[in-house]
């Protein structure tokens, strides 16, 4: 059924003919930009969560529109989705936001967002179960040294205290780990539907996104052009552009290898910010930042010594 409608009016452009190393690649990609999404995040001011993703997601759903409208695809095809597809579209996106933005509402920032980084690891341990990729050891290892980077950058802060009071924010926060490890992992069994079905959970994610800013937050304009640039920068990189690159890495790329790589994330967002002048460096970021390299360039054995 998936690749009956993915083939409706569609060829698969988007994800067809892309090596493994070349879409492993596009991961690599991706990752670099989820790095800037702290620093432009911080550049929006005072917008709230849900309505930063309404008007986020809504120019990255545009975008991807555009792309298929210029492309000579069908736009209105790329909503023909069974709902099996579907389902794990806006389960990743939109759930993902959903229940990190409620972790953050009940948790301290510094350990949700500790918990949160589970999802890398959660990745490799789910590529053989659900994936059916085989898994070695330096897979996991990797994997296990990218966590703790983050680890080491987490309480390096000197504030990280887990409490019992808590607990539905942390709850929520593992939420997060799984909704977007199984979101990635589930795509490869999606193979056949083009990266343009990411236009559409795009927008999905906008609406839904909009409907919990009215329910749950006021309004805020975006206070001047500063602002604006920083919410098209978020809209076309991080909230855009990179779900697009992802979906054809977790299709045609190293899953296992890309899991380990996805703990770069925190890392590069954190030397960005201190580029910035928005953070300052410590020796935690370059321990975690040595971790993180290590961590990856283990996982991706594979891809550096095929043979090995």
């Amino acid at each position: 059924m998936v690749a009956a409608v993915a083939g409706r009016g569609y060829d698969g452009a988007m994800t067809r003919d892309i090596s493994g190393r070349r879409a492993t690649l596009y991961g690599v990609a991706a990752i670099a930009m989820w790095a800037g999404l702290a620093l432009l995040t911080v550049a929006t001011g005072a917008i709230p969560p849900f309505q930063l993703v309404a008007m986020t997601f809504a120019i990255g759903g545009l975008c991807g529109l555009g792309v298929i409208l210029a492309s000579g695809r069908s736009v209105v095809a790329a909503f023909h989705w069974p709902w099996r597809v579907w389902c794990l579209g806006i389960f990743g996106l939109f759930g993902y936001h959903f229940l990190y933005f409620t972790a953050l509402r009940l948790a301290p920032p510094a350990e949700a967002n500790l918990i949160n980084y589970l999802w890398p690891l959660l990745i490799v341990l789910l590529a053989a179960p659900l994936a059916g990729e085989r898994l070695r050891w330096w897979h996991v290892a990797g994997a296990a040294g990218g966590f703790a980077g983050v680890a080491v950058l987490a309480f390096g802060r000197g504030d990280l205290a887990f409490s019992g009071s808590h607990w539905v924010g942390y709850l929520a926060a593992l939420g997060c780990a799984f909704a977007w490890s199984i979101y990635s992992v589930l795509g490869r069994r999606f193979g056949t539907v083009p990266t343009d079905a990411i236009a559409g959970y795009c927008v999905a994610t906008s609406v839904l996104a909009t409907f919990a800013h009215l329910a749950l937050e006021t309004t805020v304009v975006p206070a001047g052009p500063a602002v604006w640039l920083a919410l098209a920068g978020l809209g076309v990189m991080p909230v855009g552009a990179a779900f697009y690159l992802w979906d054809v890495a977790v299709k045609r790329g190293d899953i296992r290898a890309l899991g380990a790589m996805g703990y770069a994330t925190p890392v590069l967002s954190t030397g960005l910010l201190v580029a910035a002048g928005e953070a300052s460096a410590s020796w935690n970021l370059l321990v975690a930042a040595a971790l993180v390299v290590g961590g990856a360039l283990l996982a991706g054995r594979d891809l550096w010594w095929p043979k090995a």
